[in-house]
């Protein structure tokens, strides 16, 4: 909120691309603009009520989302924040790359961390490697208890993205055992989970203003 000109000058340049510069852009360019698009809005809209709202959701109405509120000039379009992440970036079919869930914030407690940097197409994979490992190694929202794997609900309302044979994973039981470490995960464990004998269960999900008080 401090620098909210500067968000500001940022959001104008993002506002500024226009659909045709963006199609001649590669793979990695393209889902890093729409990963920063996202999060930088979703800021902007924190902001219309901040400090003055406990979370996202209040920005909603009994009728719609905060997420269906079309107040993003990108691409030619005014669209919504639920646009960018169902629309341009899973529903286009280009990028197919379940990490993404790690990386677009919705500003509550619940989800993964908002990185301290913009994502670039150089840096991307890296990036987004290093935001899964974060998210999956943080006990408060992913651990494995005895026989039972506790994790975010994000993996139940997105499922279907970890079953899409990413790296391989056609399961999120195969997406998870891509992680052993980060979820600290014993041998017993992983074996439990990769011949489906270890019960997966989703945590409920913060959606507390996740804000520096």
């Amino acid at each position: 909120k401090a620098k909210h000109s500067e968000l500001k000058t940022y959001l104008e340049s993002l506002s500024a691309v226009t659909q045709n510069e963006f199609d001649t852009w590669e793979k990695p360019k393209q889902l890093a603009f729409l990963i920063n698009a996202y999060n930088a809005f979703t800021v902007e809209l924190i902001l219309t009520k901040y400090p003055n709202l406990k979370s996202i959701k209040d920005l909603g109405s009994f009728f719609s989302s905060p997420w269906s509120k079309e107040f993003v000039p990108l691409l030619g379009k005014t669209r919504s924040l639920d646009d960018i992440e169902h629309g341009l970036i899973r529903g286009s079919g280009k990028y197919n790359d379940p990490r993404i869930h790690f990386a677009v914030n919705c500003a509550s407690i619940g989800c993964p961390a908002l990185r301290e940097e913009a994502y670039t197409a150089t840096d991307l994979e890296s990036q987004l490697q290093a935001q899964t490992v974060r998210f999956l190694s943080d006990t408060t929202r992913n651990i494995a208890q005895g026989n039972t794997l506790n994790v975010s609900s994000i993996f139940k309302w997105y499922g279907e993205d970890f079953e899409q044979g990413f790296k391989g994973a056609n399961t999120l039981q195969q997406f998870f055992l891509q992680y052993p470490k980060a979820l600290k995960l014993i041998p017993a464990q992983q074996k439990a989970l990769k011949n489906n004998n270890m019960k997966v269960k989703f945590l409920d999900y913060n959606w507390d203003l996740n804000a520096r008080q």
